[in-house]
């Protein structure tokens, strides 16, 4: 990886505020004490006379102000004294007499250099010292608000990402789409004999974690060129302008290291559609748009620079930034099928250690709408919870339990159930199983259970295709609804009362129900009329109404007379069954926990 320079973490204030302290503490240990160490008491000069007469003055220095003489105290202790100067001719005579050394102080000039230096200079220099960190402190404390016009994008070098296609799977179409970009990349000349110009622009439009930054990683990685990362949001800043200012230095550096990928991820940042707001839009935005959008226009596409984006928001994204000669290929990296879940599952269990007899296809069809995010997070899960219970080797029933935690969270071991709580759980949920099993056209059931989980399910009915279906017919939904139905409907015909436990498959009841109605045009009412529109597709896909009032309400009447059909079904399944259904329960109270063949095996016994 060739990252750009990694500026150094700067050290805070405090760091110096620390050495300072340290060598005034020094100062004060060793040299202060040393200058302050000789200190000189001040007496009058009949006191120096009277030393001297008793002999305890042992040497004098004059200068031009004072005297300056050493003199024993009274316990016999020298120390130093000093006095003014007084017209006494007989002074010189005595100190003679007495044999004490006196002399007189020889004025010294400084050095105009070093008194420049001191005065001057090093108080200049200190003072643009401080000056420059404390400035740049402030700098940093902006967080780097006066970078202006730095991309600060990362940039790999050659096969740095780590990533090729082999590392990609699921998503055969987009590595094909992919591909003919690497191809001109290697081999531009081809290209170039018949006249064809590389597409400017690829945009990977998909759900969250389906692999679209990986893909951009991949395809730098097969080209061996560099791969510019950015995201959109890197881009918007706080002064009116940086925005276009980063587009233009991250097209002038690819430029400079063409060929080359460019990737910006999260588009929908920058690029979402312009419209009339006047001062109540973000004209920062804006900006940043419109100079995406020339500098797309302007460079040379025969030089190798490839625009990669991704974004989970394809509707929002401007119409300028999607037409030909700029975004000319849009790539859907959708979720994976069987086949495709069943290839990611072997491409992250590469580095796993796991047993021998591990069927990931039964993972694969287990896990049915789940991304390549999601997937990899299930291997993790499994070994982690090999991990956690002692062996060395991840086991079918660790990727088993894996998917179990990702779709309904960790066992709540130590949950209080009541009895009489149990015993209604247990119906609930064999009334689940027992409505799918006795209709056609709808999935086996692979496992019950009756043990809480955190996400809040008392128990759970988990049922899993045989194969990948792309269609649903009104009788397999119709048939969905009356399973969704059916823990309801074993409460009423067994304890003839309602409970709580069944409002999340009402939540899924009433979303099936009016998706037939409003968009899957299989209401005998309304036919094959769209009533309802959805937005955000990739983003859990939110809908509203596309109709008056009084059609809304007849909508509402619709979902309600087909749930009540589908809740009518499941009764009259179940009272037709109800010995099985007693006999199902009281086994699952016994286990907590079985598996469809143990179901199918009670259910199909004589």
């Amino acid at each position: 990886m060739m990252d750009d320079k990694i500026p150094q973490q700067k050290k805070p204030l405090i760091y110096y505020y620390i050495i300072a302290m340290i060598v005034l503490l020094l100062l004060n240990i060793f040299v202060f004490p040393m200058l302050t160490g000789m200190q000189v008491q001040e007496v009058g000069y009949n006191e120096f006379r009277k030393m001297l007469e008793e002999d305890r003055v042992t040497a004098v220095e004059k200068d031009d102000t004072m005297y300056v003489f050493a003199a024993t105290d009274d316990r016999g202790v020298e120390r130093y004294y000093k006095t003014g100067l007084w017209d006494d001719p007989e002074l010189t005579q005595l100190l003679l007499d007495k044999g004490i050394s006196f002399t007189e102080v020889i004025p010294t000039q400084a050095s105009p250099l070093l008194s420049f230096l001191v005065s001057w200079l090093i108080p200049i220099m200190l003072f643009i010292f401080l000056g420059r960190m404390l400035s740049k402190r402030m700098m940093n404390g902006m967080g780097n608000a006066m970078s202006f016009g730095k991309s600060n994008a990362k940039i790999y070098a050659d096969t740095a990402t780590g990533k090729t296609f082999a590392d990609v799977a699921g998503q055969d179409e987009a590595k094909e789409a992919l591909t003919e970009i690497v191809d001109f990349l290697h081999n531009p000349g081809k290209y170039a004999e018949i006249g064809a110009n590389l597409p400017k622009g690829a945009l990977l439009v998909g759900p969250p974690g389906t692999g679209k930054t990986l893909l951009a990683k991949a395809v730098a990685g097969e080209a061996h060129v560099p791969f510019f990362s950015i995201s959109g949001s890197e881009f918007v800043e706080m002064f009116v302008g940086m925005g276009a200012a980063k587009v233009r230095d991250l097209f002038k550096q690819a430029a400079e290291k063409a060929p080359c990928i460019v990737f910006i991820d999260e588009i929908d940042t920058i690029g979402k559609k312009r419209d009339g707001a006047g001062f109540s839009g973000n004209d920062e935005r804006e900006q940043t748009l419109n100079q995406l959008l020339s500098e797309m226009d302007g460079f040379d596409g025969t030089k190798g620079v490839v625009i990669l984006a991704a974004t989970n928001r394809p509707e929002s994204l401007d119409p300028a930034l999607l037409r030909p000669g700029r975004f000319d290929r849009r790539i859907p990296v959708e979720l994976p099928d069987l086949a495709g879940r069943e290839a990611i599952l072997r491409v992250h269990c590469k580095d796993v250690r796991m047993e021998q007899n591990i069927d990931l296809n039964v993972i694969a069809r287990a896990t049915a709408g789940a991304s390549g995010a999601e997937l990899a997070n299930i291997i993790n899960e499994a070994a982690l919870r090999a991990v956690r219970m002692g062996r060395s080797l991840v086991s079918q029933e660790d990727l088993q339990e894996s998917v179990e935690v990702i779709i309904a969270g960790y066992q709540r071991k130590n949950a209080v159930i009541s009895e009489h709580e149990k015993r209604i759980i247990a119906y609930h949920e064999i009334g689940h199983a027992l409505v799918a099993a006795k209709q056609t056209n709808s999935a086996p059931v692979q496992k019950i259970t009756i043990v809480p989980r955190t996400s809040g399910a008392l128990g759970y009915t988990m049922q899993v295709e045989e194969g990948e279906t792309v269609l649903l017919s009104r009788e397999e939904a119709f048939n969905k609804l009356a399973t969704l139905t059916g823990g309801r409907a074993a409460e009423e015909v067994v304890f003839n009362s309602m409970t709580s436990g069944a409002s999340n498959d009402i939540e899924q009841l009433t979303r099936m129900a009016r998706a037939m109605v409003t968009r899957y045009g299989m209401s005998d009412k309304f036919g094959m009329v769209a009533l309802e529109q959805v937005t955000n597709q990739y983003l859990g896909g939110d809908s509203s109404l596309a109709c008056s009032q009084e059609t809304a309400s007849q909508i509402d009447e619709e979902v309600m007379k087909l749930i009540e059909q589908a809740h009518e079904k499941a009764l009259g399944i179940l009272r037709e069954n109800r010995d099985k259904m007693d006999e199902l329960a009281a086994y699952l109270l016994e286990k907590e926990t079985i598996t469809g063949d143990e179901f199918m095996a009670i259910l199909e016994k004589e």
